[in-house]
């Protein structure tokens, strides 16, 4: 794919974009998009909908404020879009971050509200444990110890329904986001945890959560739940209550 072409262009080609800050290619699920509005200004399209002229970019937050500020994002979009009326501002890593978080909080509101979205603690783990969970999630704020029953028997589970083994990880995900949040999205009190029960949504939330945490620098493996026997535990950079 050309890195500068429209939208309808993009859906009459196979899903695999390349980056146009690397060269490297992949899955537009893992990418980012970012649309070129007639004013020359450039936005993050995380839904890749925007109308217009567009580039996809595989790097992280960090990659691109660099890119942005020794001006190699704009030269290669100029270079691609044969202008140099092209306008970046400097916090468009933080609008791309805030803008898949939000697309992420967005589809686990819609899944509460369908019912394919399970929350309380009894709930998940009878679901885990008869292997009905697609997909295990906890709050960054979450206790270990909750995690680590609800992560067994999401693993006892898992191989009940073969149907689901394609859809699901070995454990539970840690979400870049706490507790307040997530029952924000979901509109319901105090959820620290979610299982997703439905394979095919379990999917293509799995991919959205994956491309929030890549760009973000968030480990959901190893950037673990708070150990509720220490004070404070390191979070993606940041210190975080160990309560729950």
């Amino acid at each position: 794919m050309e890195d500068n072409e429209t939208v309808n262009d993009e859906l009459k080609t196979d899903s695999s974009r390349r980056c146009i800050l690397t060269g490297g290619k992949d899955s537009r699920d893992y990418l980012i998009r970012l649309a070129l509005a007639p004013d020359g200004s450039v936005h993050p399209d995380v839904r890749a909908r925007a109308p217009g002229r567009g580039a996809w970019i595989s790097v992280d937050h960090t990659a691109l404020s660099r890119a942005i500020t020794k001006g190699k994002l704009k030269a290669v979009l100029q270079r691609a879009f044969k202008t140099s009326d092209i306008t970046i501002s400097s916090d468009l890593p933080v609008r791309i971050e805030n803008a898949l978080q939000q697309q992420l909080l967005n589809q686990l509101g819609i899944e509460a509200r369908s019912g394919r979205l399970l929350t309380g603690f009894e709930r998940i783990i009878d679901s885990c444990r008869n292997g009905q969970a697609a997909l295990l999630l906890h709050a960054s704020d979450a206790a270990s110890d909750g995690c680590k029953k609800l992560d067994h028997a999401f693993q006892s589970g898992k191989n009940r329904n073969a149907e689901r083994q394609d859809f699901q990880s070995v454990k539970g995900w840690v979400l870049p986001v706490d507790r307040m949040i997530l029952s924000l999205a979901v509109g319901r009190g105090n959820v620290v945890h979610i299982a997703l029960t439905a394979p095919t949504t379990a999917d293509r939330i799995k991919k959205s959560l994956m491309r929030w945490c890549r760009f973000i620098g968030w480990n959901w493996d190893t950037d673990i739940c708070i150990d509720e026997n220490a004070d404070t535990m390191a979070i993606a950079g940041n210190n975080v209550k160990g309560s729950d």
